[in-house]
């Protein structure tokens, strides 16, 4: 099956006693065992579901992994991640990473003992060049958020193989439909399935897929033994929004790149960050790795003063959190997503006071141009 068929098929017959299309909720915390020393293969919620288990089985086919493992949310995902490795151990991490991310590494890992250093994941040498004798991994987004860098992720892999390191890619901007980091080489893959994977902004959820078994024994261990794993409403939520995913992400980066071309040719838009645009520095890698370019953009307005009255005046993009919904959204990360990030830190990397992240969505792209017309207007 082509992925889009693989999407609308998941979980559809599972339930062979009924024939039910849509899989079951299975509403239980715990399960009647046939006999003493006897299992259905379900005991306990948190070491597994039915639902769940349609889910994850579902996630690990279309990332092309050994085992997925979902969890209450994204972070929950990445900290089970964290936990494959040990105090002293070093991580190379994308400089411009999501704002949680960072402060679940620089106020949770640390003190666990973990060392990390933020780089130019799209630097080759440079990465190269930041490898420590303790090194153990590298953890990357692309493309990042919020300044869409594009990171080749195979030749990252090489780089890290070379040297005895995992590769961990953050793959929520893409999903699945557009990018296949495992298939490329990487060893982990990790989602905020709050985010394209559910689709409709009703559901938090994180999801962990690994290319070997025993990375999947050890996580699957973590999402046991923490237990912070997704209830089986939540799980069913996110199997119907993957029925969408291939004509939701279609739409919506269509839209993103025509409003790409029309923001970088607006008088008061300085700079639009969209790996769709030609002159974006990785279009031609994001090109070879990916089947598309994503829903996600962001731009830089020509005064600060603009951000305040944009986000005031806009009435079908809404300002609010989070991204991959149906619905268009827009943030302003230096106050919001990425404020965990020193502002030092931030004004280098470009997360200034200027710039704003939007989400596209679902709607007529000629209404989400009118509202952003009318809110950047004098």
């Amino acid at each position: 099956m082509r992925l889009a068929t693989e999407l609308v098929q998941l979980g559809v017959g599972y339930d062979s006693k009924t024939g039910a299309i849509s899989t079951p909720i299975y509403q239980s915390a715990t399960f009647r065992h046939p006999a003493l020393g006897q299992s259905t293969g379900f005991d306990y919620s948190r070491t597994g579901n039915h639902t769940r288990q349609v889910l994850e089985e579902g996630l690990a086919g279309l990332e092309g992994g050994c085992r997925a493992l979902a969890f209450a949310s994204g972070m929950a995902a990445i900290t089970a991640v964290l936990c494959l490795f040990r105090p002293g151990d070093h991580l190379l991490v994308s400089e411009d990473l999501y704002g949680g991310t960072y402060r679940l590494l620089n106020q949770v890992a640390v003190p666990w003992g973990l060392e990390f250093s933020l780089v130019d994941t799209t630097d080759l040498a440079g990465l190269a060049a930041s490898i420590r004798n303790n090194t153990k991994g590298i953890f990357l987004e692309t493309p990042t958020n919020p300044l869409m860098k594009i990171t080749d992720i195979a030749a990252v892999v090489a780089l890290a193989r070379r040297r005895g390191l995992l590769t961990i890619v953050d793959n929520t901007f893409m999903t699945p439909y557009l990018q296949r980091p495992l298939e490329l080489g990487a060893d982990l893959v990790v989602h905020s399935a709050t985010k394209y994977l559910g689709g409709h902004n009703d559901v938090v959820m994180g999801v962990a897929i690994a290319a070997r078994e025993d990375l999947s024994e050890r996580l699957a261990f973590f999402q046991n033994t923490i237990g912070a794993i997704p209830g089986p409403q939540d799980c069913w939520l996110v199997i119907r929004g993957l029925k969408t995913l291939a004509v939701r992400l279609e739409q919506a980066q269509a839209s993103a790149l025509e409003l790409a071309r029309w923001l970088a040719g607006h008088p008061l838009v300085t700079r639009v960050y969209y790996p769709g645009l030609p002159d974006h520095p990785g279009h031609e890698i994001c090109k070879k790795q990916a089947s598309g370019f994503g829903a996600m953009l962001s731009f830089e307005v020509k005064d600060a003063a603009l951000v305040e009255q944009v986000l005031r005046r806009l009435k079908i993009i809404s300002f609010a959190e989070s991204l991959g919904g149906v619905e268009s959204l827009i943030t302003f990360p230096e106050r919001q997503t990425h404020a965990e990030i020193p502002a030092g830190m931030r004004l280098k990397l470009g997360i200034n006071d200027r710039l704003l992240r939007l989400s596209v969505g679902l709607e007529d792209l000629n209404d989400l141009k009118a509202d952003l017309e009318q809110a950047l207007a004098c």
